[in-house]
């Protein structure tokens, strides 16, 4: 970027589904582009914000006592005009007029997508990875994550707790989407008898029934099954599980607990660099980024680059969560 086009005012919104860690993300962006002499415009509601030109000047005031908890202060919102042309030409042109030169985006992978349309449009922007879903291929790390993971197994250690009271069967239904990401931690840390993720799952319930039935021929009190929500139908699952074993199975979906409370100490110091660093990458000169943690460094993409990436469920992690839970390998 040349000199005549420096960044003197960046504008920073959160968009999709929230998560714990974006209040630091937020607080991040603008205490870091004050630092460097900008503007800083926080942006309401997402896109939809955006495009309703719902703007707020930003101070360090303004983000103090933020860092702790969890949701938006920005808040979040979805937004169908965006998906279309006209609507992302709006948006670009909004900025423009509002004078910012820079956008730094919060959120998922949908986000990301709207990001990418504005970045390919000419609006310098840099997308931070926002989700509970770890579902974003060119990071190993998204803000939220951490917290919802922690959330949901503790959840889960106290389901275990009545499960065990009454011998039942419990199927414990956790976030994620169509990703498997918590759901295999949960199976992992809860030591789970059955993980379901969507990335593996075959539907053959007969596998999961003769699970259950063994494990209580072999004095096992309990049956613990992490459901991924990208499955779901807990509830029914629950009914056929109990009518074929005989055993009571119940089931608890845990749901938007998930994405709520106070972010781990982890989520905070993630999100914090990675706010910072994109406002660095902004006013380096590189836009149309992602901010992304890989291999233990904080590294950017370009975005459409980081769009066309894929991301699987680690094979060796899915066979260790299955050994470890007895289903050995015949």
């Amino acid at each position: 970027m040349s000199a005549d086009k420096k960044i003197n005012t960046i504008g920073v919104l959160t968009s999709g589904g929230d998560a714990p860690g974006m209040n630091a993300a937020i607080r991040a962006v603008v205490r870091r582009g004050l630092s460097r002499g900008c503007r800083m415009k926080g942006i309401l509601k997402g896109y939809d914000g955006l495009l309703n030109e719902e703007f707020i000047d930003m101070e360090a005031k303004d983000v103090s006592d933020t860092i702790e908890r969890g949701g938006t202060i920005l808040y979040t919102a979805r937004c169908a005009e965006m998906r279309t042309e006209e609507g992302q030409k709006k948006a670009v042109e909004i900025c423009k007029r509002h004078g910012i030169e820079g956008l730094i985006v919060i959120g998922g992978d949908g986000s990301f997508a709207g990001a990418q349309k504005l970045a390919n449009l000419g609006l310098n922007v840099v997308g931070v990875p926002g989700s509970i879903d770890l579902d974003i291929a060119c990071t190993d790390y998204t803000i939220g994550f951490d917290t919802a993971v922690n959330t949901a197994m503790e959840a889960i250690d106290k389901v275990r707790d009545t499960s065990t009271s009454h011998e039942r069967c419990s199927i414990i239904e956790v976030m994620g989407r169509g990703a498997g990401y918590i759901a295999l931690w949960c199976g992992i840390a809860n030591g789970a008898e059955d993980i379901l993720i969507p990335e593996k799952y075959d539907y053959d319930e007969q596998k999961i029934v003769n699970n259950i039935i063994e494990n209580r021929k072999r004095g096992k009190k309990h049956h613990i099954i992490i459901n991924a929500e990208g499955i779901g139908h807990s509830t029914s699952m629950a009914k056929r599980i109990e009518a074929a074993t005989g055993i009571g199975t119940r089931a608890t979906i845990l749901g938007h607990m998930q994405r709520g409370g106070s972010p781990t100490c982890k989520d905070r110091v993630y999100a914090s660099i990675m706010g910072a660093y994109a406002v660095d990458v902004l006013l380096e000169g590189k836009t149309n980024r992602v901010v992304a943690y890989k291999n233990g460094e904080y590294v950017d993409f370009d975005i459409n680059e980081a769009l066309a990436m894929q991301k699987s469920i680690s094979e060796y992690q899915y066979q260790v969560a299955r050994s470890l839970s007895g289903q050995y390998e015949k």
